[in-house]
């Protein structure tokens, strides 16, 4: 499909032409000293000007140089907020005389549009995708939320201090799971946007924005700004037969050593895009009659989660931790057929005490090495 360019000036179009199509646009946007996901109006909602500065257990919006859209890299929220809520209400209890009413609440068909998904993020989603769609179980609120959406992505033209998403093999460039892809280029007085389509929808709206056709000068541009982005991850992560290292090294000494200063407060499993543990919680009126059911994120490093006939499974932080990254980089492998790890690097920029899960790898790897 022909790409377009366009201007800075002209690059709102594209939200209206969105919300012409009736589309509610949630996108990136500064809120509490973060980058944030919420609907958005207009352009100049955006975070313009804006990037991220990211290290373990550090995280800064500092001023670019320059007037950028999509000049950062991603902050704590990912779109699993949207797809996968926090909280959502599974049924609805009433009473009519003696008798039980059981009901789903109404769930809402306005149509959205994600605007500045990164690859790391379409990988994540496509992850969850098998998780809830794919996996012999269909689970309807995730099925109902991922319905109607049209994906805005975005190649990345910088890359964090904790990304690693080269090693994981999802970023930073886009390749699929898309409608619309932009990269935005900013070089010696020149500021516009490649737009591409991976859709029919996506082509649809490309074809009603006032651009020019994209040239091999364009994809030129599109092509070094993620070569470039690639060159300067933050963080590797050697994945080479990564599962059979952690399921050999489940005795690592490793593992005290990151237990000795985890917190288990579970930030980890709440920023990770494709963690999906989750409980269920009742409520009841005062007076007996309605009654809510309602799930919301859970997280295995909390004590009572694995916890059966009141006694937990995995009572200490050391177990916890290692049952989270073995699942992670290696369980889900088995379940799945796939890492649960897209490299975005939210486990490792909002730990408190800064754990990296690609030195505690690394570690881990070390160890087997020498035991082996």
């Amino acid at each position: 499909m022909t790409g377009q360019v366009l201007e800075r000036e002209t690059f709102g179009h594209l939200f209206a032409e969105l919300n012409k199509m009736g589309f509610t646009l949630i996108g990136p946007t500064v809120r509490d000293k973060t980058i944030v996901y919420d609907e958005l109006h207009s352009v100049d909602e955006l975070p313009i000007g804006w990037t991220d500065e990211q290290d373990g257990g550090s995280y800064r919006l500092r001023r670019r140089d320059d007037e950028a859209l999509f000049g950062y890299v991603v902050g704590s929220q990912s779109w699993k907020k949207y797809l996968f809520p926090p909280r959502s209400v599974l049924f609805e209890i009433g009473k009519v005389g003696d008798a039980l009413t059981f009901s789903e609440p109404e769930r809402s068909s306005q149509p959205r549009a994600f605007i500045g998904v990164r690859a790391c993020e379409l990988a994540a989603i496509k992850i969850q995708d098998q998780v809830f769609l794919g996996s012999g179980h269909v689970d309807r609120t995730y099925q109902h939320n991922r319905e109607e959406i049209f994906t805005v992505a975005v190649n990345c033209a910088v890359a964090g201090g904790t990304c690693f998403c080269v090693s994981m093999e999802t970023g930073p460039e886009c390749n699929a799971g898309y409608d619309l892809v932009v990269t935005e280029v900013i070089d010696e007085g020149i500021h516009e946007f490649v737009i591409e389509a991976g859709s029919d929808a996506g082509q649809k709206v490309l074809a009603a924005l006032p651009g020019r056709p994209a040239v091999d000068e364009d994809q030129a541009h599109v092509a070094a700004i993620v070569a470039d982005t690639a060159a300067h991850m933050g963080r590797t992560l050697n994945t080479s037969s990564v599962r059979e290292v952690l399921y050999a090294g489940r005795e690592s000494t490793h593992w005290d050593d990151v237990a000795e200063v985890c917190l288990a407060c579970t930030n980890c499993t709440l920023v990770c895009p494709t963690c999906f543990c989750s409980t269920t919680e009742d409520v009841a009126s005062l007076d007996g009659s309605t009654a809510t059911r309602s799930r919301r994120w859970d997280s295995c490093f909390s004590l009572e989660f694995s916890a059966l006939h009141g006694s937990p499974v995995r009572s200490s932080t050391k177990a916890r931790y290692r049952q989270w990254m073995t699942h992670k980089l290696a369980g889900w492998q088995d379940q799945f057929g796939s890492s649960g790890c897209v490299g975005c690097g939210r486990c490792i920029t909002w730990c408190p005490v800064g754990i990296d899960i690609t030195k505690t790898t690394a570690a881990i790897r070390a160890d087997s090495e020498v035991l082996g």
